[in-house]
């Protein structure tokens, strides 16, 4: 049995009755691996920040890197693949697509998701006045909507190439 078949066992064992009526498979689907990967990405960031950066500043010569962005800039490209890897492979199940073509198109969509945010985060707290807290969370909730419609019918798209 394939990793990724395993996954998808495990995660339609709790594909339930309530919330079968609620989203479809493959947005649990997608939900659980992006959750899955966000949290990932949190673990990876705890242990690369402490252990391996050591909160130390990271002198390039012609830039100096604070940690926190040292430790985001290596764990970036893990969770980046790793999310590819989950979204191609267990929440949309694309074969027919090469990966190199769905990987070019994931990074266009992570690129929109990252403007996206940046773009919400300051029109909601500097042009409408939200706290910052809620326009995070109104922020997550646009993005999420962005990423799962993108990854459906552009970057996981069945086609013929």
């Amino acid at each position: 049995m394939r990793l990724a078949d395993a996954i998808i066992r495990a995660i339609d064992f709790f594909y339930v009755r309530p919330l079968a009526h609620l989203v479809s498979r493959r947005m649990f689907r997608y939900a659980v691996c992006g959750g899955a990967n966000m949290a990932l990405d949190l673990v990876w960031y705890f242990l690369i920040y402490h252990f391996i950066v050591g909160g130390r500043y990271i002198d390039l010569g012609v830039v100096v890197v604070s940690p926190h962005v040292a430790a985001l800039a290596v764990v970036f490209p893990i969770t980046f693949f790793t999310g590819f890897w989950l979204n191609r492979n267990v929440a949309f199940c694309v074969t027919g697509t090469r990966a190199s073509r769905q990987v070019a198109r994931y990074a266009l969509t992570v690129a929109g998701s990252l403007l996206l945010n940046y773009v919400c985060i300051k029109l909601f707290v500097e042009a409408c006045g939200v706290w910052p807290t809620p326009a995070k969370a109104l922020t997550t909730a646009v993005c999420v909507t962005y990423s799962y419609l993108a990854g459906r019918y552009f970057t996981f798209a069945e086609r013929k190439d």
